[in-house]
């Protein structure tokens, strides 16, 4: 790739692009043959296959020029909300680009790819994404003791392979020259430390929750022991009026346990985290005792139905809620409308008040599409404490770390009229070129979009004429 293009040369080639691919959309393919259908579909992948060499030296070069600020954020961030693409897969692109794209030396000459061979293929559109996935892995887990020069040789291997065979083929025949080069495998602490993690996956309709990962040798013997005691049949079991979670179950316990053994596994886990929560061992978690935190109505509380929110994010039944209150020291946070009511004062750090008011109202981040829940949030002055030297409720919101350090990039926030944190992006993010329109996030208040729509309009109107 030449690195005297002009941005002419660029934008002329770009709009020559789309200008084919609009023209092609037109085509009528009725006349074809079989045989000249198939063709056109390996043009198709061909291209399909070549698009992401392109897409490699715009990411690199934006990892390597450009700034947080003109980004608005971290890159991963901002290639996600650009392109409407998950992180992951923005993750993934910049990975992926870091092995097969154009790179520069230190001392500003070029470098070729760090996957030469793989790179090449995909730039002449033989391989594709899945391919190239399964080349990216090898390297991933071969070890660092193969010499450079094996190293070479194995990927010009694979990526010929790859040329030839079909993704789940080219995985098999990776696998075998996986044994020939590591045949004892890769099973250091080094290794298990990279795969160990535990993912807890959203909540289904019904309230569950699917929990996934892997585990370390040590916490999966941990854990044994813990169900070992906990998991027992007899033990823990939530269909007893007083359930055994100390000592030894009675034999009439044990006969009446019903429960399969993933069950009780459940209930062990379970007993186990609230014991360790009620201890109070696990001290204070931003300024508060770490505990669960739920926020709910008096109307849905007294009629005993409904779901309340947890600061994680977590939707409770009301039974549940009802049940957690046998066990927890209770907080009233009072709203008028969707203002709350006191909790001023003149320190710089919120209380312990203030923060579970925040957490009932502002129940995660309030930067404009973020879903990270109130546990995991800092306490942000809407208003700077250095100008007002005030910590007044109904100028506090949440933001999550990396929310707020945007602030410092030019973001600014404000409070609207109906008590809602509006961020403000800097001109340079705008598409009008002036400041930015103010944002909201209604992730966390989904009620809010049931809203009539005029009155939204109307309260709009107003906020354009506060001051940013």
């Amino acid at each position: 790739m030449g690195s005297s293009s002009s941005r002419e040369e660029v934008v002329a080639a770009f709009d020559a692009l789309a200008a084919t691919m609009s023209r092609l959309q037109e085509l009528s393919f009725e006349a074809l043959t079989t045989p000249e259908r198939l063709a056109l579909l390996e043009h198709c992948e061909t291209a399909r296959r070549r698009l992401p060499s392109i897409e490699h030296a715009l990411i690199n070069q934006l990892s390597e020029q450009a700034s947080e600020e003109e980004l608005g954020g971290r890159l991963p961030a901002a290639l996600a909300n650009r392109l409407r693409i998950t992180r992951a897969e923005a993750g993934r692109r910049i990975d992926e680009a870091a092995d097969l794209g154009p790179r520069r030396a230190l001392t500003g000459e070029p470098l070729p790819p760090q996957l030469t061979a793989t790179a090449a293929a995909q730039r002449d559109g033989h391989i594709g994404g899945v391919q190239v996935r399964v080349i990216r892995d090898f390297f991933r887990r071969l070890p660092a003791f193969v010499d450079i020069e094996t190293q070479v040789k194995a990927e010009a291997h694979l990526a010929r392979l790859a040329t030839q065979y079909r993704p789940d083929q080219l995985a098999k025949l990776a696998e075998r020259l996986m044994d020939c080069l590591h045949p004892d495998g890769d099973y250091t602490d080094e290794h298990r430390a990279r795969r160990r993690g535990i993912t807890l996956g959203n909540q289904d309709v019904d309230g569950m929750s699917r929990i996934s990962g892997y585990l370390t040798p040590e916490a999966r013997a941990t854990l044994e022991a813990v169900w070992a005691k906990l998991a027992a049949p007899g033990m823990c079991n939530p269909a007893e009026e007083s359930p055994c979670v100390d000592g030894t179950p009675s034999e009439e316990a044990t006969q009446r346990d019903t429960r399969s053994e993933s069950q009780r596994n459940h209930d062990g886990v379970l007993a186990g985290l609230r014991g360790l929560l009620a201890s109070g061992d696990l001290g204070q978690h931003n300024g508060l005792p770490a505990s669960i935190i739920v926020t709910t109505t008096l109307k849905d509380l007294e009629a005993a139905a409904g779901k309340a929110l947890t600061g994680g994010g977590t939707l409770l039944p009301m039974s549940d809620v009802i049940r957690l209150a046998r066990h927890a020291h209770h907080y009233l946070a009072l709203f008028d409308g969707c203002k709350a009511l006191a909790l001023y004062h003149t320190k710089r750090l919120a209380t312990p008040g203030q923060r579970i008011m925040l957490y009932a109202k502002e129940r995660g981040c309030s930067a404009p599409g973020c879903d990270v829940p109130g546990y995991r949030c800092e306490v942000h002055h809407v208003r700077e404490w250095a100008t007002t030297q005030r910590t007044d409720i109904d100028q506090l919101t949440l933001a999550c770390g990396a929310h707020h350090k945007l602030l410092d990039g030019g973001w600014t926030t404000r409070k609207n009229t109906r008590g809602d944190t509006e961020w403000v992006p800097p001109a340079h993010l705008d598409s009008s070129g002036s400041q930015g329109r103010p944002r909201t996030n209604t992730y966390f208040h989904p009620e809010k979009l049931l809203r009539d729509s005029n009155d939204e309009d109307e309260d709009e109107d107003e906020d354009e004429d506060e001051p940013g």
